[in-house]
Protein backbone atom coordinates (compact mmCIF):
# COMPACT_ATOMS: atom_id res chain seq x y z
CA UNK A 1 0.00 0.00 0.00
CA UNK A 2 1.51 3.06 -0.66
CA UNK A 3 1.87 5.82 1.90
CA UNK A 4 -0.09 8.99 1.68
CA UNK A 5 2.94 10.86 3.80
CA UNK A 6 5.34 9.92 0.86
CA UNK A 7 2.83 10.96 -2.09
CA UNK A 8 2.45 14.34 -0.02
CA UNK A 9 6.45 14.62 -0.18
CA UNK A 10 6.64 13.40 -3.71
CA UNK A 11 4.14 16.24 -4.89
CA UNK A 12 5.12 18.79 -2.19
CA UNK A 13 9.13 18.46 -3.73
CA UNK A 14 7.46 18.78 -6.99
CA UNK A 15 6.17 22.15 -6.45
CA UNK A 16 9.25 23.40 -4.45
CA UNK A 17 10.94 22.53 -7.91
CA UNK A 18 8.75 24.72 -9.97
CA UNK A 19 8.51 27.73 -7.70
CA UNK A 20 12.19 27.46 -5.76
CA UNK A 21 14.05 30.32 -6.43
CA UNK A 22 17.05 29.72 -8.70
CA UNK A 23 20.44 29.93 -8.60
CA UNK A 24 22.10 29.63 -12.05
CA UNK A 25 25.78 27.36 -12.07
CA UNK A 26 28.76 27.68 -14.92
CA UNK A 27 31.61 26.13 -14.46
CA UNK A 28 34.65 27.18 -16.54
CA UNK A 29 36.90 24.37 -15.96
CA UNK A 30 36.45 22.49 -19.14
CA UNK A 31 36.36 26.38 -21.04
CA UNK A 32 33.48 26.67 -23.11
CA UNK A 33 32.66 25.42 -27.44
CA UNK A 34 31.69 28.20 -29.52
CA UNK A 35 29.70 25.55 -31.36
CA UNK A 36 29.00 22.22 -31.42
CA UNK A 37 31.44 20.45 -33.60
CA UNK A 38 30.68 19.55 -36.65
CA UNK A 39 32.57 16.10 -37.04
CA UNK A 40 30.64 13.58 -35.49
CA UNK A 41 33.40 11.96 -33.58
CA UNK A 42 34.67 14.79 -31.89
CA UNK A 43 30.19 16.25 -30.97
CA UNK A 44 30.28 13.36 -29.43
CA UNK A 45 33.42 13.91 -27.52
CA UNK A 46 32.30 17.14 -26.37
CA UNK A 47 28.34 16.65 -25.87
CA UNK A 48 29.08 17.54 -22.25
CA UNK A 49 30.63 20.70 -22.85
CA UNK A 50 29.08 23.74 -22.23
CA UNK A 51 28.31 26.00 -25.92
CA UNK A 52 28.51 29.58 -25.67
CA UNK A 53 24.98 29.79 -27.29
CA UNK A 54 23.22 27.83 -24.18
CA UNK A 55 25.67 30.52 -22.13
CA UNK A 56 24.15 33.53 -23.44
CA UNK A 57 20.66 32.48 -24.22
CA UNK A 58 20.51 30.88 -21.01
CA UNK A 59 21.83 34.48 -19.69
CA UNK A 60 19.46 36.42 -21.48
CA UNK A 61 16.29 34.82 -20.76
CA UNK A 62 17.03 34.52 -17.07
CA UNK A 63 17.13 38.31 -16.98
CA UNK A 64 13.25 38.19 -17.44
CA UNK A 65 12.86 35.21 -14.89
CA UNK A 66 11.84 35.98 -11.56
CA UNK A 67 12.43 32.87 -10.04
CA UNK A 68 16.09 33.90 -11.21
CA UNK A 69 17.84 35.52 -8.63
CA UNK A 70 21.76 35.27 -9.19
CA UNK A 71 24.98 33.38 -11.19
CA UNK A 72 27.79 32.15 -9.46
CA UNK A 73 30.66 31.38 -11.66
CA UNK A 74 33.38 29.41 -11.47
CA UNK A 75 36.64 31.00 -13.09
CA UNK A 76 39.30 29.24 -14.17
CA UNK A 77 42.03 29.85 -17.39
CA UNK A 78 39.63 28.19 -19.91
CA UNK A 79 38.70 31.29 -22.19
CA UNK A 80 40.85 33.07 -24.27
CA UNK A 81 40.56 37.16 -24.06
CA UNK A 82 37.78 38.24 -26.87
CA UNK A 83 35.72 35.16 -25.11
CA UNK A 84 35.65 36.43 -21.76
CA UNK A 85 34.90 40.38 -22.81
CA UNK A 86 31.51 38.73 -24.14
CA UNK A 87 31.11 36.83 -21.29
CA UNK A 88 31.56 40.01 -19.34
CA UNK A 89 28.79 41.72 -21.59
CA UNK A 90 26.65 38.85 -21.01
CA UNK A 91 27.14 39.14 -16.75
CA UNK A 92 26.81 42.87 -16.89
CA UNK A 93 23.59 42.91 -18.67
CA UNK A 94 22.33 39.93 -16.33
CA UNK A 95 23.57 42.07 -13.38
CA UNK A 96 21.76 45.00 -14.76
CA UNK A 97 18.48 43.48 -14.41
CA UNK A 98 18.67 43.31 -10.91
CA UNK A 99 20.58 39.89 -10.26
CA UNK A 100 23.39 39.12 -7.77
CA UNK A 101 26.37 37.70 -9.46
CA UNK A 102 28.94 36.19 -7.90
CA UNK A 103 32.31 34.49 -9.11
CA UNK A 104 34.63 32.57 -7.35
CA UNK A 105 38.14 30.82 -8.11
CA UNK A 106 40.45 28.41 -6.37
CA UNK A 107 43.01 30.69 -8.09
CA UNK A 108 43.55 32.67 -10.63
CA UNK A 109 46.45 31.62 -11.94
CA UNK A 110 48.93 29.38 -9.96
CA UNK A 111 52.40 30.88 -10.63
CA UNK A 112 50.93 32.86 -13.21
CA UNK A 113 48.41 33.18 -16.45
CA UNK A 114 45.57 34.42 -14.11
CA UNK A 115 45.54 37.77 -16.04
CA UNK A 116 42.51 36.88 -18.34
CA UNK A 117 40.63 34.75 -16.00
CA UNK A 118 40.91 37.87 -13.21
CA UNK A 119 40.00 40.13 -15.99
CA UNK A 120 36.59 37.84 -16.18
CA UNK A 121 35.69 37.75 -12.36
CA UNK A 122 35.82 41.31 -12.31
CA UNK A 123 32.50 41.97 -14.55
CA UNK A 124 31.08 40.41 -11.16
CA UNK A 125 29.43 41.71 -8.27
CA UNK A 126 31.43 39.67 -5.91
CA UNK A 127 34.70 37.83 -6.26
CA UNK A 128 36.08 34.97 -3.57
CA UNK A 129 39.54 33.60 -3.77
CA UNK A 130 40.13 30.42 -2.07
CA UNK A 131 42.51 31.50 1.55
CA UNK A 132 45.26 29.59 -0.59
CA UNK A 133 44.72 31.38 -3.95
CA UNK A 134 47.20 33.95 -5.86
CA UNK A 135 46.11 36.64 -8.30
CA UNK A 136 48.44 36.28 -10.82
CA UNK A 137 47.46 39.77 -12.62
CA UNK A 138 50.84 40.09 -14.23
CA UNK A 139 49.71 41.83 -17.84
CA UNK A 140 49.94 40.48 -21.32
CA UNK A 141 52.98 39.31 -23.46
CA UNK A 142 53.95 37.42 -26.42
CA UNK A 143 56.84 34.85 -26.41
CA UNK A 144 57.43 34.08 -30.28
CA UNK A 145 60.59 31.60 -31.26
CA UNK A 146 62.76 32.09 -33.71
CA UNK A 147 64.54 29.09 -35.60
CA UNK A 148 66.39 30.01 -38.21
CA UNK A 149 69.67 29.46 -35.52
CA UNK A 150 68.48 25.94 -35.15
CA UNK A 151 67.73 25.20 -38.22
CA UNK A 152 70.77 26.68 -39.87
CA UNK A 153 72.95 23.90 -37.31
CA UNK A 154 70.13 21.55 -38.62
CA UNK A 155 70.89 21.82 -41.99
CA UNK A 156 67.85 22.98 -42.82
CA UNK A 157 67.31 25.81 -45.13
CA UNK A 158 64.18 27.82 -44.97
CA UNK A 159 62.91 29.15 -48.14
CA UNK A 160 59.64 31.74 -47.68
CA UNK A 161 58.27 34.82 -50.01
CA UNK A 162 55.59 36.60 -47.96
CA UNK A 163 53.71 39.85 -49.03
CA UNK A 164 54.10 41.90 -46.83
CA UNK A 165 57.11 42.84 -43.96
CA UNK A 166 54.51 42.42 -40.89
CA UNK A 167 53.18 39.08 -42.45
CA UNK A 168 55.69 37.16 -39.67
CA UNK A 169 55.14 33.90 -40.41
CA UNK A 170 58.19 33.81 -42.41
CA UNK A 171 60.59 35.41 -39.81
CA UNK A 172 59.81 32.57 -37.72
CA UNK A 173 61.80 30.48 -39.65
CA UNK A 174 63.67 32.60 -41.92
CA UNK A 175 65.04 34.85 -38.74
CA UNK A 176 67.03 34.97 -35.42
CA UNK A 177 65.45 37.51 -33.69
CA UNK A 178 62.51 40.32 -34.01
CA UNK A 179 62.65 42.65 -37.37
CA UNK A 180 62.02 45.92 -36.85
CA UNK A 181 58.38 45.80 -38.13
CA UNK A 182 57.70 42.53 -35.86
CA UNK A 183 58.82 43.95 -33.18
CA UNK A 184 56.48 47.10 -33.52
CA UNK A 185 53.31 44.94 -34.08
CA UNK A 186 53.79 42.64 -31.37
CA UNK A 187 54.44 45.52 -29.42
CA UNK A 188 51.38 47.38 -30.17
CA UNK A 189 48.96 44.18 -30.07
CA UNK A 190 50.55 43.34 -25.98
CA UNK A 191 50.07 47.50 -25.19
CA UNK A 192 46.27 47.23 -26.61
CA UNK A 193 45.68 44.11 -24.66
CA UNK A 194 46.63 45.38 -21.82
CA UNK A 195 45.04 49.21 -22.01
CA UNK A 196 42.20 47.11 -22.34
CA UNK A 197 42.45 44.76 -19.27
CA UNK A 198 43.35 47.52 -16.93
CA UNK A 199 40.78 50.11 -18.24
CA UNK A 200 38.30 46.94 -17.35
CA UNK A 201 39.41 45.76 -14.06
CA UNK A 202 40.22 49.82 -12.85
CA UNK A 203 36.27 50.25 -13.63
CA UNK A 204 35.15 47.25 -12.46
CA UNK A 205 36.93 47.45 -8.77
CA UNK A 206 36.62 51.57 -8.91
CA UNK A 207 40.49 51.86 -8.83
CA UNK A 208 42.57 54.31 -10.51
CA UNK A 209 43.89 52.89 -13.64
CA UNK A 210 47.65 53.93 -12.56
CA UNK A 211 46.95 51.95 -9.11
CA UNK A 212 45.73 48.86 -11.38
CA UNK A 213 48.67 49.26 -13.69
CA UNK A 214 51.40 49.22 -10.60
CA UNK A 215 49.19 46.16 -9.19
CA UNK A 216 50.08 44.49 -12.31
CA UNK A 217 53.29 44.92 -11.79
CA UNK A 218 53.72 44.19 -8.67
CA UNK A 219 51.47 40.50 -9.40
CA UNK A 220 51.40 37.83 -8.75
CA UNK A 221 49.67 38.77 -5.57
CA UNK A 222 48.82 36.60 -2.75
CA UNK A 223 45.39 36.45 -1.28
CA UNK A 224 45.66 38.37 1.76
CA UNK A 225 47.64 40.85 -0.62
CA UNK A 226 44.29 41.14 -3.10
CA UNK A 227 41.98 40.92 -0.51
CA UNK A 228 43.47 44.66 1.12
CA UNK A 229 44.27 46.22 -2.46
CA UNK A 230 40.54 46.09 -3.03
CA UNK A 231 41.10 43.10 -6.33
CA UNK A 232 38.94 40.30 -4.54
CA UNK A 233 35.75 40.91 -1.94
CA UNK A 234 36.37 37.82 0.03
CA UNK A 235 38.52 34.70 0.61
CA UNK A 236 36.49 31.66 1.49
CA UNK A 237 36.65 27.87 -0.12
CA UNK A 238 33.93 27.00 -2.29
CA UNK A 239 31.17 25.62 0.71
CA UNK A 240 31.03 28.98 2.25
CA UNK A 241 30.21 30.90 -1.57
CA UNK A 242 27.65 28.61 -1.37
CA UNK A 243 26.67 28.90 1.92
CA UNK A 244 25.93 32.37 1.64
CA UNK A 245 24.05 32.56 -1.47
CA UNK A 246 21.48 29.73 0.55
CA UNK A 247 21.58 32.36 3.40
CA UNK A 248 20.58 35.28 0.82
CA UNK A 249 18.11 33.46 -1.10
CA UNK A 250 16.65 30.79 1.23
CA UNK A 251 17.45 26.91 1.70
CA UNK A 252 14.87 25.81 -0.98
CA UNK A 253 16.73 28.12 -3.79
CA UNK A 254 17.80 25.19 -5.97
CA UNK A 255 20.91 25.24 -8.24
CA UNK A 256 20.49 24.89 -11.97
CA UNK A 257 23.66 24.68 -14.84
CA UNK A 258 23.22 27.76 -17.34
CA UNK A 259 23.39 25.25 -19.69
CA UNK A 260 20.40 22.83 -18.50
CA UNK A 261 18.41 25.85 -17.92
CA UNK A 262 18.70 27.40 -21.04
CA UNK A 263 17.53 23.76 -22.61
CA UNK A 264 15.07 23.03 -20.26
CA UNK A 265 13.71 27.00 -20.25
CA UNK A 266 13.79 26.87 -23.97
CA UNK A 267 12.62 23.68 -24.93
CA UNK A 268 8.91 25.74 -25.86
CA UNK A 269 10.80 27.96 -28.55
CA UNK A 270 12.71 25.02 -30.27
CA UNK A 271 9.40 22.70 -31.06
CA UNK A 272 7.57 23.41 -34.28
CA UNK A 273 5.64 26.45 -34.52
CA UNK A 274 2.08 26.73 -35.92
CA UNK A 275 2.29 28.78 -38.91
CA UNK A 276 5.70 30.06 -41.06
CA UNK A 277 8.35 31.34 -38.72
CA UNK A 278 11.19 34.01 -40.11
CA UNK A 279 14.59 33.53 -38.39
CA UNK A 280 18.35 34.22 -38.32
CA UNK A 281 20.62 31.36 -39.66
CA UNK A 282 23.36 30.98 -37.89
CA UNK A 283 26.46 29.84 -39.72
CA UNK A 284 29.90 28.58 -37.95
CA UNK A 285 33.13 28.91 -39.01
CA UNK A 286 35.84 27.40 -36.79
CA UNK A 287 39.32 26.43 -36.94
CA UNK A 288 41.97 26.33 -40.07
CA UNK A 289 40.44 26.84 -42.92
CA UNK A 290 40.72 24.21 -45.79
CA UNK A 291 38.86 22.59 -49.27
CA UNK A 292 36.99 20.21 -48.63
CA UNK A 293 34.44 19.15 -45.89
CA UNK A 294 35.04 20.60 -41.64
CA UNK A 295 36.10 18.47 -39.52
CA UNK A 296 38.70 17.73 -37.03
CA UNK A 297 41.96 20.08 -37.38
CA UNK A 298 44.83 17.64 -36.47
CA UNK A 299 45.76 13.84 -35.88
CA UNK A 300 44.85 14.02 -31.81
CA UNK A 301 41.72 13.33 -30.06
CA UNK A 302 41.82 16.63 -28.22
CA UNK A 303 42.26 18.72 -32.20
CA UNK A 304 40.22 21.67 -32.17
CA UNK A 305 38.15 22.11 -35.46
CA UNK A 306 38.90 23.04 -39.31
CA UNK A 307 36.64 25.10 -41.30
CA UNK A 308 36.03 23.06 -44.54
CA UNK A 309 34.63 25.55 -47.80
CA UNK A 310 32.78 22.95 -48.86
CA UNK A 311 30.56 22.53 -45.28
CA UNK A 312 30.50 26.63 -45.23
CA UNK A 313 29.63 27.11 -48.24
CA UNK A 314 26.44 24.92 -48.49
CA UNK A 315 25.24 26.18 -45.51
CA UNK A 316 25.22 29.77 -46.81
CA UNK A 317 23.40 27.79 -49.92
CA UNK A 318 21.00 26.55 -47.39
CA UNK A 319 20.43 29.39 -45.65
CA UNK A 320 19.60 31.26 -48.79
CA UNK A 321 17.17 28.91 -49.91
CA UNK A 322 15.45 29.02 -47.13
CA UNK A 323 12.93 31.53 -47.86
CA UNK A 324 12.31 31.72 -43.63
CA UNK A 325 15.62 32.70 -43.40
CA UNK A 326 15.67 36.80 -43.12
CA UNK A 327 19.72 37.45 -42.13
CA UNK A 328 22.45 35.63 -41.76
CA UNK A 329 25.17 35.64 -38.90
CA UNK A 330 28.60 34.31 -39.89
CA UNK A 331 30.44 33.25 -36.38
CA UNK A 332 34.24 33.45 -37.66
CA UNK A 333 37.07 31.78 -35.21
CA UNK A 334 39.91 31.43 -37.30
CA UNK A 335 43.74 31.91 -37.95
CA UNK A 336 43.37 31.58 -41.74
CA UNK A 337 44.71 28.89 -43.86
CA UNK A 338 44.25 27.87 -47.43
CA UNK A 339 43.98 30.52 -49.63
CA UNK A 340 41.69 29.49 -52.40
CA UNK A 341 38.83 27.93 -49.40
CA UNK A 342 38.84 31.12 -48.29
CA UNK A 343 38.26 33.03 -51.30
CA UNK A 344 35.40 30.10 -51.69
CA UNK A 345 33.55 30.73 -48.83
CA UNK A 346 34.03 34.99 -49.29
CA UNK A 347 32.07 34.14 -52.78
CA UNK A 348 29.35 32.51 -50.94
CA UNK A 349 29.42 35.85 -48.52
CA UNK A 350 28.69 38.26 -51.74
CA UNK A 351 26.06 35.61 -53.03
CA UNK A 352 24.12 35.77 -50.03
CA UNK A 353 23.92 39.53 -49.85
CA UNK A 354 22.77 39.55 -53.81
CA UNK A 355 20.16 37.54 -53.12
CA UNK A 356 18.76 39.82 -50.52
CA UNK A 357 20.32 38.32 -47.01
CA UNK A 358 22.09 40.94 -44.93
CA UNK A 359 25.11 38.93 -43.49
CA UNK A 360 26.75 39.96 -40.20
CA UNK A 361 30.07 38.77 -39.13
CA UNK A 362 30.79 38.03 -35.47
CA UNK A 363 34.43 37.22 -34.72
CA UNK A 364 35.59 35.44 -31.68
CA UNK A 365 39.17 35.09 -30.24
CA UNK A 366 41.10 35.26 -33.57
CA UNK A 367 39.89 35.83 -37.18
CA UNK A 368 43.02 36.73 -39.07
CA UNK A 369 44.55 36.44 -42.41
CA UNK A 370 42.10 34.06 -44.12
CA UNK A 371 39.87 34.48 -40.80
CA UNK A 372 39.60 38.24 -42.53
CA UNK A 373 39.18 37.13 -45.62
CA UNK A 374 35.96 34.84 -45.44
CA UNK A 375 34.33 38.15 -43.43
CA UNK A 376 35.44 41.23 -45.24
CA UNK A 377 32.16 41.02 -47.73
CA UNK A 378 29.83 41.09 -45.00
CA UNK A 379 27.80 43.88 -43.88
CA UNK A 380 28.61 44.75 -40.94
CA UNK A 381 31.35 43.09 -39.00
CA UNK A 382 31.23 42.58 -34.89
CA UNK A 383 34.55 42.02 -33.01
CA UNK A 384 35.60 42.05 -29.36
CA UNK A 385 38.26 44.74 -28.36
CA UNK A 386 40.59 41.89 -27.73
CA UNK A 387 39.63 39.89 -31.05
CA UNK A 388 42.64 39.02 -33.15
CA UNK A 389 42.48 39.83 -36.48
CA UNK A 390 43.92 41.62 -40.11
CA UNK A 391 46.80 39.98 -41.07
CA UNK A 392 45.94 40.79 -44.48
CA UNK A 393 48.85 39.30 -46.51
CA UNK A 394 50.22 36.12 -47.53
CA UNK A 395 53.31 34.00 -47.48
CA UNK A 396 54.48 30.34 -49.00
CA UNK A 397 57.28 28.90 -48.92
CA UNK A 398 58.97 25.27 -47.63
CA UNK A 399 62.36 23.83 -45.31
CA UNK A 400 64.88 22.50 -47.39
CA UNK A 401 65.89 18.98 -45.87
CA UNK A 402 68.88 17.89 -48.46
CA UNK A 403 71.65 19.29 -46.09
CA UNK A 404 70.24 17.28 -42.88
CA UNK A 405 69.69 14.23 -45.02
CA UNK A 406 73.13 14.61 -45.94
CA UNK A 407 74.05 14.89 -42.63
CA UNK A 408 72.44 11.73 -41.27
CA UNK A 409 73.68 9.78 -44.40
CA UNK A 410 70.55 9.64 -46.50
CA UNK A 411 71.14 9.37 -50.22
CA UNK A 412 68.12 10.66 -52.03
CA UNK A 413 67.54 9.77 -55.80
CA UNK A 414 64.85 11.76 -58.24
CA UNK A 415 63.57 11.77 -61.83
CA UNK A 416 60.72 13.88 -63.45
CA UNK A 417 59.10 14.92 -66.17
CA UNK A 418 58.40 18.44 -65.72
CA UNK A 419 60.42 21.66 -65.29
CA UNK A 420 58.92 22.38 -61.96
CA UNK A 421 57.71 18.88 -61.16
CA UNK A 422 59.82 19.33 -58.01
CA UNK A 423 58.87 22.64 -57.29
CA UNK A 424 57.65 22.14 -53.60
CA UNK A 425 59.96 18.83 -52.84
CA UNK A 426 61.64 19.44 -49.85
CA UNK A 427 65.15 18.14 -50.83
CA UNK A 428 65.87 20.91 -53.56
CA UNK A 429 65.94 24.77 -53.40
CA UNK A 430 63.29 26.49 -55.45
CA UNK A 431 65.09 27.48 -58.63
CA UNK A 432 64.96 30.98 -60.68
CA UNK A 433 62.05 30.48 -62.64
CA UNK A 434 60.06 28.99 -59.47
CA UNK A 435 60.81 31.96 -57.59
CA UNK A 436 59.20 33.75 -60.67
CA UNK A 437 56.15 31.95 -60.17
CA UNK A 438 56.20 31.70 -56.19
CA UNK A 439 56.55 35.55 -56.55
CA UNK A 440 53.73 35.75 -58.99
CA UNK A 441 51.29 33.87 -57.27
CA UNK A 442 52.26 36.19 -53.83
CA UNK A 443 51.27 39.48 -55.73
CA UNK A 444 48.43 37.79 -57.01
CA UNK A 445 46.92 36.93 -54.06
CA UNK A 446 47.73 39.86 -52.14
CA UNK A 447 46.23 42.32 -54.69
CA UNK A 448 43.37 40.41 -55.22
CA UNK A 449 42.90 40.30 -51.25
CA UNK A 450 43.06 43.93 -50.49
CA UNK A 451 41.00 45.19 -53.46
CA UNK A 452 38.32 42.75 -52.21
CA UNK A 453 39.01 44.43 -49.08
CA UNK A 454 38.77 47.59 -50.31
CA UNK A 455 35.52 47.14 -52.22
CA UNK A 456 34.08 45.16 -49.17
CA UNK A 457 35.13 47.60 -46.26
CA UNK A 458 34.45 50.70 -48.59
CA UNK A 459 38.08 51.87 -48.46
CA UNK A 460 40.45 53.26 -50.90
CA UNK A 461 43.42 50.55 -52.16
CA UNK A 462 45.92 52.88 -50.44
CA UNK A 463 44.48 53.03 -46.98
CA UNK A 464 43.97 49.08 -47.64
CA UNK A 465 47.65 48.59 -48.31
CA UNK A 466 48.32 50.85 -45.00
CA UNK A 467 46.03 48.79 -42.91
CA UNK A 468 47.24 45.66 -44.43
CA UNK A 469 50.80 44.79 -45.73
CA UNK A 470 50.32 41.18 -43.11
CA UNK A 471 49.65 43.00 -39.99
CA UNK A 472 47.72 41.78 -36.83
CA UNK A 473 45.38 44.24 -35.32
CA UNK A 474 43.55 44.51 -32.20
CA UNK A 475 39.79 44.38 -32.49
CA UNK A 476 40.01 47.70 -31.08
CA UNK A 477 42.95 48.67 -33.12
CA UNK A 478 40.78 47.47 -36.06
CA UNK A 479 37.86 49.56 -35.30
CA UNK A 480 39.78 52.81 -35.34
CA UNK A 481 41.27 51.76 -38.99
CA UNK A 482 37.78 50.72 -40.52
CA UNK A 483 38.65 47.07 -40.93
CA UNK A 484 36.00 46.28 -38.28
CA UNK A 485 32.46 48.05 -37.66
CA UNK A 486 31.31 47.46 -34.04
CA UNK A 487 32.96 46.40 -30.60
CA UNK A 488 30.82 43.55 -29.14
CA UNK A 489 30.24 39.96 -29.32
CA UNK A 490 27.06 37.29 -30.84
CA UNK A 491 24.62 38.60 -29.30
CA UNK A 492 25.59 42.16 -30.53
CA UNK A 493 25.55 40.45 -34.20
CA UNK A 494 22.16 38.88 -33.55
CA UNK A 495 20.90 41.90 -32.56
CA UNK A 496 22.07 43.84 -36.14
CA UNK A 497 21.14 41.01 -38.27
CA UNK A 498 17.72 40.89 -36.87
CA UNK A 499 17.73 44.63 -37.20
CA UNK A 500 18.88 44.72 -40.57
CA UNK A 501 16.36 42.38 -41.35
CA UNK A 502 13.32 43.80 -39.96
CA UNK A 503 12.92 41.23 -37.17
CA UNK A 504 11.29 41.13 -34.00
CA UNK A 505 13.68 41.20 -31.16
CA UNK A 506 13.04 38.22 -30.10
CA UNK A 507 13.22 36.43 -33.47
CA UNK A 508 14.65 32.92 -33.38
CA UNK A 509 17.83 32.02 -34.47
CA UNK A 510 18.64 28.81 -35.89
CA UNK A 511 22.25 26.98 -37.08
CA UNK A 512 22.93 26.04 -40.56
CA UNK A 513 23.07 23.75 -41.75
CA UNK A 514 20.59 22.26 -39.87
CA UNK A 515 20.45 18.26 -40.69
CA UNK A 516 19.09 15.36 -38.74
CA UNK A 517 21.69 12.47 -37.85
CA UNK A 518 19.69 10.14 -40.52
CA UNK A 519 20.74 13.27 -43.08
CA UNK A 520 24.30 12.93 -41.66
CA UNK A 521 24.47 9.55 -42.66
CA UNK A 522 22.65 9.15 -45.64
CA UNK A 523 25.07 10.36 -49.14
CA UNK A 524 24.04 13.70 -50.36
CA UNK A 525 21.52 13.85 -53.59
CA UNK A 526 23.74 16.91 -54.89
CA UNK A 527 26.14 19.62 -54.11
CA UNK A 528 22.62 21.61 -53.22
CA UNK A 529 21.49 18.94 -50.62
CA UNK A 530 22.03 19.79 -47.07
CA UNK A 531 23.65 16.47 -46.73
CA UNK A 532 26.31 17.87 -48.73
CA UNK A 533 27.33 20.09 -45.88
CA UNK A 534 28.15 17.33 -43.23
CA UNK A 535 31.24 17.22 -41.70
CA UNK A 536 33.72 14.34 -42.32
CA UNK A 537 35.60 12.52 -39.92
CA UNK A 538 39.13 13.27 -41.14
CA UNK A 539 41.67 11.70 -38.69
CA UNK A 540 44.46 13.62 -39.57
CA UNK A 541 42.94 16.92 -40.30
CA UNK A 542 44.92 18.90 -42.26
CA UNK A 543 48.15 17.35 -42.08
CA UNK A 544 49.22 16.16 -45.27
CA UNK A 545 52.24 16.08 -47.80
CA UNK A 546 55.24 17.71 -47.00
CA UNK A 547 53.76 18.59 -43.40
CA UNK A 548 53.58 14.57 -43.01
CA UNK A 549 56.97 14.12 -43.06
CA UNK A 550 58.13 17.12 -40.96
CA UNK A 551 55.48 16.84 -38.37
CA UNK A 552 53.89 20.60 -39.32
CA UNK A 553 50.66 21.01 -40.59
CA UNK A 554 49.96 22.12 -44.10
CA UNK A 555 47.79 25.36 -43.65
CA UNK A 556 47.92 27.68 -46.29
CA UNK A 557 49.27 30.86 -47.78
CA UNK A 558 46.85 32.91 -45.63
CA UNK A 559 47.81 31.78 -41.99
CA UNK A 560 48.37 33.95 -38.77
CA UNK A 561 51.22 31.72 -37.99
CA UNK A 562 52.04 30.72 -33.86
CA UNK A 563 49.57 30.60 -31.07
CA UNK A 564 47.35 33.34 -30.34
CA UNK A 565 45.68 32.58 -27.25
CA UNK A 566 45.72 35.30 -25.00
CA UNK A 567 45.19 33.94 -21.41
Amino acid sequence: MVDPGTVVNVIKQARDRRTAPLILELDLTEGIVEAAPADPIAAIMSMRRTSLRDVLDGLRRARSDSRVRALVVKITGGVGLALAQELREAVQAFREAGKFTVAWAETFGEGGRGTVPFYLATGFEKIYLQPTGDVGLTGVALEEPFFAGALEKAGVRPQFAKRHEYKTMANTFMEKAYTPEHEESSQRLVASFGEQIAAGVAAARGLPEEKVRELIDRGPLLAEEALGEGLVDRLGYRDEVYAELRERFGESAQLRYVARYNRTHGLARRLPQPGRQDVVALVNGHGPIRLGRSGRGGPLPNSGPAMGSDTVGAAFRAAVKDDRVKAIVFRVNSPGGSAVASDAIWREVVLARRAGKPVVVSMGDVAASGGYYVAMAADTIVAQPGTITGSIGVVVGKAVLSGLLERVGVGLGSVAAGEHARMFSSTKEFSESEWERINASLDRIYDDFTAKVAEGRGLSRERVHELARGRVWTGADAREGGLVDELGGLDLALELARKKAGLPADAPVRTYPHSSPLERLRPPESSEDRAAASARFDGWGSLSGLAVRLGLPATGPLTLPGNWDIR
